[in-house]
């Protein structure tokens, strides 16, 4: 059932115990490509947005300053959680931000740490959200953002 008091609480619920996100943006030539990556929040705030770390010099960051719209997918079978987020992504200059998400984990891909030159931080301003409801068989919609 729908959270409608408390959209994002649900999306949160929905997605917390999901390791990977599978990031799909599009390449200049038209073609969709996808990436896991692991979602860094603590929660997903009132800002509606989601974080990850990726290479400043990466694929990722390249295409999406082309072309921001994004789909992250989230897929957990043990709790039958299937969620689809549809976003606009950019690369956030935000070093206070990096240093709250920072975590061991990160550590492996970012070995410099926080303050690793390359460590960029993917915000993805959620726009609509939607998951599979295992019971009744259907997609609900969790929320959708109006477009500024």
């Amino acid at each position: 059932m729908t959270d409608t008091t408390n959209p994002q609480a649900k999306l949160w619920e929905l997605i917390k115990d999901t390791r990977f996100g599978m990031l799909t943006h599009r390449h200049s030539d038209g073609q969709l490509h996808s990436h896991p990556l692991t979602t860094q929040n603590k929660s997903v705030d009132e800002g509606a947005t989601l974080y990850f770390f990726v290479p400043k010099d990466g694929d990722i960051v390249r295409h999406v300053a082309t072309d921001a719209s994004v789909n992250v997918a989230y897929a957990n079978t043990d709790a039958d959680s299937y969620v689809s987020v549809t976003g606009s992504a950019s690369l956030l200059e935000d070093q206070a931000k990096k240093e709250e998400l920072f975590n061991p984990m990160a550590k492996a891909w970012f070995p410099a740490g926080v303050t690793d030159p390359n460590l960029g931080l993917l915000a993805v301003r959620i726009l609509d959200a939607e998951y599979w409801d295992v019971d009744d068989s259907k997609m609900v919609q969790l929320f959708k953002m109006a477009k500024a």
